[in-house]
Parts: C-alpha cells; structure tokens; sequence
C-alpha cells in the first residue's frame, strides 16, 4: 500500500505520516457524499455563493500558515505558495460572482423552437453528482480549487484523492469548505493510494472523474471510466514550447522565460520548456537567458532569498538527472547547470540547467522534463519554428514573443496547443478555459467551459398543452 506522507523536499526528513483509509472507510465517505449531493443539489445559487465566498475568506486569513504547509509538503518557495493561495482566493471569489450567469438557461432561437411543434424550449444546466478528483502536487490547492469552486457552484460533490506526499493538503482542503458551511460531505479527502483509484472510480456511486497529473495516470482512468461509461475531463503533461522571434523585445523575453521555465521550481505542467529561437537573434537571446539561469539563487523554499526550491521528491530528480544524462551522451551541451547544487547534501535540489543541441534521439526532446531544465532549438524561418514546437506528442500551451501581426496568425492556426500567449508566459486565470489536445488530455478546466463539464445539459421542450 502506498505511504502517505509529509516528507520535507529540502532536507529529505519525514515530518508527518498518515494510516490510508480502509475500504469501509472509503465506503462511508462515498455514502455521505451521496446524501450530501442530495441536499446540495437543491440549493440556491445565492446560498452556494455565501458559502464559496465564506470559504474564500478563511483562506485569506490563513493565507501564510497555508503557504508554509504547501512549502514543506512539496518544496516550491514560500513566495510561489503565497501567490497560489492567493490565486485560489481569487478563483474562489470568481465563480461566486459568475456561476449563475454561466449556467443560466439556455433559449434556442425562436425559429427553431417553432419548427420542432413546441410552445417553448430552454437548455438547463443540471449537476451530474459526486465526481472524483484525481489531484497532482505541483500546485496541491490551485488544481484542487480549480475543480472545486465551479463543481460546487453547480451543485456537484466532490472526492478528493490527492498526491500521496501532500496530505496535510488535501485535508486542510476538505477542513475549509466543511468550515465555510457547505454541508457534510459535500467536499471530501480520500487518503488512499494510487492503486485503490480504479475501485473508487468504477462504484456506480461516482458519476465523473477529473485528472490533473503524468500521462500514464490518464490512460488509467481513462480507461476505467471508458469501462463504466463515465464523464471525464483530463489535464495531462505538457512540453510547451517558448518561440523567440525577431522582431520580439529580446530582454524581457528572457526575462520572462526564466520565471516561465523555473515556475514551481520547474515543475509546471505549463512551463515553458522548449525554447525556439530564431538563428537572426538567437545568440543574443541565449547569451542573457543563460545569464540569469545561472544567476539564480538555489536553496531552502523558506528562504525569501531563493528562488529556485527543490524538487518534490528524490525520484523526481532522479527522473530528470536521467534526462540530462541522456542528453549529454547523445552530444548535447550544457550551457549551465546539469547537476546537484553544491553545498546542498540534505534535499533533492537541481541546479537550473539549458541544454543546446538538442535532437530527436535524445529522451528529452520527447519527454517533459519535470525540473528547472531548459531545452534550446535555433530555427532558420517560422515554418521551422511551427514544425519544431509541434514536433512534440504534448499539445498543452505555447508562448510566442513577436510583434508582427502575419506571425502572430500563423501561430494561432497552426501551433497544437490549448493555449497561444502572446508576449507573455501561459498563466491560467478563472475567465480564461484552460486545457491542452494531443497527449496532454481533454477537456477544460476554468471559465464556462469548465464549470459546464460536469453538468447535464438538459433540454426541456414544451408542447401545446391540451384543450380542456
């Protein structure tokens, strides 16, 4: 059975362990998630957006203790947990606000209603139930939030199986909606192991599943809910690519392509990892990018100094220690980093590394480096540079810097990707859908789409009733 536990990214020790639940356990969690849906379901907007709302302001209030918590259980900088609480608080608060308007009823055209013989016809947006929620480490209350704030608005409960080694978490998580009002188990934590997933998902008490995590995990539930013909929505790896073109503002592209390649110490789905630069101005670009990755400051995630914390875990660096290995026996070039930090002996820290001559026989050139590892491409047109970044079995997001209108066109139809920011690093917000295609998954999270994915779209025809 898989261990779930605290354990301290920056020193390696073990702070706090945790017994999994038992079958009976999960069984009455799955219950009381039933009853409650039953109760929620009839709910009130108005009342819903009290209690999201309630919810959004014990956060704030607990905004430090919470950011701690997040530092020790998976080691990004106390600074990055502070902002993703904040960004959970303002989610929160976003879809309070939005959600009734988001699933008001829907009216077809008149024309159409007149044409199928009905009197009248609306499209309500109905909750599907308790939905199971898969939830990943890197951003342990953003990914969760991110589900439960529009589940919740619309009426839906939702399980919680989190990350093994962020427990104390994902039990905060359930404490605050339970604090905040919304009835019992209405928002529940699953302390189990990965292994006990597939049970939980084919329990005919489940109506959906949402994944955020590796692609292997994906295929698994996939699979399972495939079997039991269940609803879900998947947010897979990603190896975004990161175009540098000639007419781009060269410093702040470098600028913003540290913070968009280091972001939660390098393990961000949508970080930016592959970097694409034009041959007419990539030696310039990689001379100041190269400069401030080696500029940055590698150490303990307490520190308000540091800016690159460690990895969440000893096989995490591992796995990308492997990566590099592979690309430097292949004839890549380190052009900083490419290995342990030293004076870092306690903690599983990894040194901010750009890699150049990167090729197709090289694992990383295929793979998600999950760590602060840059991969550089100089390209000869933008053809080459659109062939390059789709040149991947990943289709998250994707980050172009230019300042001519043609490219720009280019780059939005022709990129495989969820997203194309422009001048910018990808950053996902409330009022923006969020969600990748290819092998980073389906579906979308945030805005409307996301809180409408697990609702039943439900049509409501009215004929001429009969005379009296």
């Amino acid at each position: 059975m898989s261990t779930i536990a605290t354990v301290n990214p920056a020193t390696g020790e073990t702070v706090k362990t945790f017994a999994p639940f038992s079958a009976e356990e999960v069984a009455e969690r799955l219950s009381a998630a039933v009853d409650a849906y039953h109760e929620h379901r009839t709910t009130s907007f108005t009342h819903r957006k009290k209690l999201l709302l309630t919810a959004a302001r014990l956060l704030e209030e607990e905004q430090e203790d919470v950011a701690r918590t997040i530092t020790l259980e998976m080691g990004k900088t106390l600074a990055a947990s502070r902002a993703e609480t904040a960004k959970c608080v303002k989610a929160m608060r976003w879809y309070a606000e939005h959600a009734e308007g988001l699933l008001a009823d829907e009216h077809p055209a008149e024309a159409d209603v007149a044409d199928s013989g009905a009197v009248s016809v609306l499209v309500r947006y109905r909750p599907l139930g308790p939905v199971l929620a898969v939830m990943p480490w890197n951003f342990p209350l953003w990914q969760v939030v991110r589900f439960a704030a529009p589940a919740l608005m619309a009426g839906n409960v939702g399980l919680l199986k989190h990350a093994s080694n962020v427990p104390q978490t994902a039990l905060y998580i359930e404490e605050l909606f339970r604090r905040a009002g919304f009835p019992e188990g209405c928002f529940q934590t699953l302390l189990i192991g990965s292994s006990e997933v597939d049970a939980v998902l084919r329990d005919e008490r489940i109506a959906a599943a949402t994944l955020t995590g590796s692609e292997p995990a994906g295929r698994a539930v996939a699979s399972t809910a495939g079997d039991t013909v269940k609803k879900t929505v998947l947010e897979l790896g990603g190896s975004d690519p990161y175009l540098v073109l000639p007419s781009a503002d060269l410093e702040r592209a470098a600028r913003v392509g540290v913070t968009a390649r280091v972001q939660s110490n390098g393990q961000s789905c949508i970080a930016a990892k592959r970097f694409i630069v034009h041959a007419e101005v990539y030696e310039p670009f990689v001379r100041d990018f190269v400069a401030r990755m080696s500029a940055l400051t590698v150490g303990d995630p307490t520190d308000e100094g540091t800016d690159v914390g460690p990895l969440s875990s000893e096989q995490g660096r591992r796995s990308l220690e492997e990566l590099v290995d592979d690309a430097r026996a292949h004839g890549a070039a380190v052009l900083c980093g490419g290995g342990r930090p030293r004076g870092l002996t306690d903690g599983w820290y990894y040194e901010p590394t750009v890699l150049a001559g990167v090729t197709p026989d090289m694992r990383i050139h295929h793979e998600e480096a999950f760590g602060p590892v840059a991969t550089l491409y100089p390209v000869a047109d933008l053809d080459e540079a659109i062939r390059t970044a789709n040149d991947t079995p990943f289709g998250l997001s994707s980050n172009v810097w230019t300042e001519d209108a043609e490219e720009r066109r280019r780059c939005v139809r022709d990129l495989e990707a969820g997203g194309v920011y422009f001048n910018g690093m990808t950053a996902s917000h409330p009022g923006f859908p969020f969600g990748g295609v290819k092998r980073s998954g389906y579906g979308r999270e945030l805005a409307g789409h996301g809180i409408r994915e697990f609702c039943n779209a439900t049509t409501v025809w009215q004929g001429e009733s009969a005379t009296p």
